[in-house]
């Protein structure tokens, strides 16, 4: 019995290890190469989900849609080197008190929905904390910030801000106005219930608030190369 326990237990690890040698080879290459896929794209493939997403480089995004992604999901992205740990820690103490909050930071949303599974655990925590490290040390801001607002969900299986804003307004992601954007970034921790194309009354007003951070914290984006809403 035990020596099939250590034989079970090798298999594992070696099954982690190379999974672990996958993983980093995959940043490596997405320095320079766009991933063909997420895991979160794959997940919805496999089930027969359509998949719309249509891959464009930060300069052919609105101004607008970026400074309104980084404002709304993660204010330090340009002064964190990954992980927020005031917020990560502030999301974990509303967690236990049954209050959802989110902690991820742009990075991490990035580790996550590159590699990793959709449901909520410390176990999938532990694992993307490392790898959100690993890509801040592989890649430059602007790259992780350009993969994300290509493969962040936007819909029933409508990936990337391209694709979403034909979605939604029927227009390039290049020729969204602030409103447009704000509307859009709002909707990205939960594109199903605040859609930004037909947006309720709450997601106007969430909307309209963003707008107003956004002209109040222009530097935010400093660290992109682009200039904040004024």
């Amino acid at each position: 019995m035990a020596f099939y326990l250590r034989r079970a237990g090798k298999i594992v690890l070696g099954v982690v290890l190379a999974w672990a040698a996958l993983v980093l080879v995959l940043i490596m290459l997405y320095r320079w190469v766009n991933p063909p896929y997420s895991a979160l794209m794959l997940g919805q493939r496999v089930t027969g989900t359509p998949i719309a997403q249509r891959w464009v480089p930060l300069e052919r995004m609105s101004p607008y849609l970026i400074s309104a992604a980084i404002t709304s999901e993660d204010g330090g992205f340009c002064r964190h080197r990954g992980v927020d740990w005031g917020e990560l820690e502030e999301a974990i103490e509303r967690a236990r008190d049954g209050i959802p909050r989110g902690g991820s930071t742009i990075s991490m949303q990035v580790a996550k929905n590159l590699f990793l599974w959709p449901s909520k655990s410390y176990l999938r925590k532990a694992i993307e904390i490392p790898l959100t490290f690993a890509m801040e040390l592989a890649w430059p801001k602007r790259r992780i910030l350009e993969i994300y607002l290509n493969i962040a969900e936007w819909g029933p299986g409508v990936f990337g801000a391209e694709a979403a804003a034909r979605y939604h307004f029927r227009k390039s992601a290049a020729f969204l106005t602030p409103r447009e954007a704000a509307l859009m970034a709002v909707s990205l921790p939960n594109p199903f219930d605040r859609v930004a194309g037909s947006p309720g009354p709450g997601t106007v007003r969430l909307a309209g608030n963003l707008l107003v951070r956004m002209r109040a914290a222009p530097g935010n984006v400093a660290c992109v190369g682009v200039r904040g809403a004024r």
